[in-house]
């Protein structure tokens, strides 16, 4: 997309132009590859299976942490 020059854009505040934004959005949004049904689910489940996995990490180093510090003081 080529540059405006100033005499081709519209009268705005510091060269800004609404219709131009929301173009500009629809063009991006063109580009977007949406996932599938099947991917989504998938996706969706190897996240919650990884935040579990991290949460239980977390936990379990804490609980370690809390059991040595007792036997220290």
């Amino acid at each position: 997309m080529a540059k405006k020059t100033e005499a081709e854009m519209p009268e705005t505040t510091n060269g800004f132009s609404i219709t131009d934004f929301y173009q500009g959005i629809r063009e991006e949004f063109e580009k977007v590859v949406w996932p599938s049904r099947k991917q989504l689910v998938s996706e969706s489940a190897a996240v919650l299976l990884m935040v579990t996995l991290s949460a239980a990490m977390i936990f379990l180093v804490d609980k370690l942490f809390i059991w040595a510090a007792k036997q220290v003081f």
